[in-house]
């Protein structure tokens, strides 16, 4: 079948009804979760995780995945309009999207970005659907080698990529893995880390854990911010750009796309960081480099299509290699182990209507998206407005009985408030949990193949440098560390010469 069939085969599922009506609610939630600041898409998606039991697996993982996708939308409406970013990625589009606000052009700012968004959308998947299938072919060669070594890569990817210090990054992953060695043992089945708590033998749940970092946690921080929302002008202007306007921003947004494409891709990459990087890139190829941060569209233009791509194409480690390359991505491999579905490239063979339906729903998704963020704007404007006093009771309330749910257990939401304690700890220590997260969720299955690797060599380690795959993504794990803590060691020496 070649990837039009394939996309036929897609279209066949992601335009059922039930398929378009979770995709709407996914991208509508994501609007809103991107919209409102201190409410982002991985404590939402751990937060309805439970409610997806109940839902068939292509609908729940449409309805996640719009979530996603969604927020990135919805995330530069506030950054726009008040200089409050929903969402991380979003903080680029205060630089110059608040700017041209301030001139009037509020309506031209929103306009640009949700194109840009879509054109984004439409490129990441198109090459999510070119490129997935090829490297699941590759993957279906791995063996417990290559796979140990590609999670080693992923998990220094992580920290190599963390918002957060080195120093800390790595005391966060091997806190992570730590975390995920809980439970009985894969092997002998001894109780590892359980205390004498018989809720612990089969490991800490991983919705207790998301909650609690990002849901509880996040409620605990944004209690102590002061709220100050002011709308920058009651006036939006005009919503439809002119064709001087997209002549002037349409090559940034495909700079913008190819560059959050393959930065989506990468293990540890991210929208935050593609957003970053277009910016970088559009400021260093301007002529005009001093507009910048004074209301150049460019500047709003590739940002907004590189944190949209990058969303689209960072499920391709995850539905190829059965690696998540981000926390939300940690989400969607956990939705999927709910359904019985294990990540990887038999998720191709094995189910392609839930592989291509996802795909395919996610350009729907996007094109829904367009339609929510440019008419219904006033609507998010007035949602703009309603204090976090109002909010906060009901989010903590929905996070305890999803809490609950999952296993019917109180002893859950205890640990859920544990973890949002360590959670709310790690933020005031200026410690990204990214890393804890993605540690925590690969160490299990580093374990497993680490085992299983060392078993079949008869305990020759050697067989991680002799396997050419294995060995080269080692090298590429070694290079990326050198890479991070080299310039920390030449900083660090250079502040105690001077200091001498």
């Amino acid at each position: 079948m070649d990837i039009f069939s394939n996309l036929a085969l897609g279209l066949s599922v992601a335009v059922t009804p039930w398929n378009i009506l979770y995709c709407f609610m996914g991208v509508t939630l994501g609007t809103l979760i991107g919209i409102l600041p201190g409410i982002g898409p991985i404590a939402t998606m751990a937060m309805l995780l439970p409610a997806t039991y109940a839902f068939e697996p292509t609908s729940a993982l449409i309805m996640l995945a719009g979530i996603y996708y969604g927020a990135q939308y919805g995330g530069s409406t506030s950054a726009i309009l008040l200089k409050l970013p929903g969402e991380s990625s979003a903080v680029v589009a205060t630089l110059d999207g608040y700017a041209m606000a301030q001139k009037g052009k509020a309506g031209l700012a929103l306009a640009l970005a949700a194109i840009g968004s879509f054109i984004a959308g439409t490129i990441g998947t198109l090459i999510l659907a070119g490129f997935a299938p090829a490297l699941a072919k590759l993957a279906v060669t791995f063996g417990a080698a290559e796979y140990f070594a590609l999670m080693v890569l992923g998990l220094v990817a992580a920290i190599v990529l963390s918002s957060g210090p080195l120093l800390k990054s790595i005391g966060m992953l091997m806190l992570g893995l730590l975390f995920g060695l809980v439970g009985s043992d894969i092997n002998s089945g001894v109780d590892r880390f359980t205390f004498g708590q018989p809720e612990l033998s089969g490991g800490v749940n991983f919705v207790v854990v998301a909650l609690g970092l990002f849901g509880i946690s996040e409620i605990l921080l944004n209690l102590e911010k002061r709220e100050e929302r002011r709308l920058v002008s009651s006036s939006l202007g005009g919503l439809w750009p002119s064709w001087r306007d997209l002549r002037q921003a349409l090559p940034a947004m495909l700079r913008g796309s190819g560059l959050g494409a393959v930065l989506g891709i990468l293990p540890g990459g991210g929208v935050t960081m593609s957003s970053f990087a277009s910016y970088t890139l559009e400021k260093r190829i301007s002529k005009h480099p001093e507009q910048f941060g004074h209301g150049a569209p460019q500047g709003l233009a590739g940002p907004e299509s590189a944190n949209n791509a990058a969303a689209q194409t960072s499920f391709v480690p995850l539905l190829t290699l059965g690696i998540p390359s981000n926390g939300v991505m940690a989400m969607m491999m956990s939705a999927m182990l709910i359904h019985n579905i294990q990540p990887g490239p038999q998720i191709i063979t094995n189910s392609p209507d839930l592989f291509w339906g996802l795909i395919v729903s996610m350009w729907i998704g996007n094109l829904i998206l367009v339609v929510l963020n440019l008419p219904l704007i006033g609507m998010w404007v007035k949602l703009l407005t309603i204090p976090y006093r109002l909010l906060f009771p009901a989010i903590l309330l929905f996070c305890c009985i999803g809490l609950y749910s999952v296993q019917n257990s109180v002893f859950d939401v205890y640990l859920a408030i544990g973890f949002a304690v360590l959670g709310y700890v790690f933020i005031k220590l200026k410690c990204d949990p990214v890393p804890f997260l993605l540690a925590f969720i690969l160490g299990p299955m580093l374990e497993e193949n680490f085992r299983r690797a060392m078993l079949v060599a008869r305990g020759d380690a050697g067989v991680f440098l002799t396997r050419p795959i294995s060995a080269t993504m080692l090298a590429v794990a070694l290079a990326l560390l050198c890479f991070a803590v080299i310039p920390q060691i030449r900083k660090s020496r250079k502040v105690a010469f001077q200091e001498d």
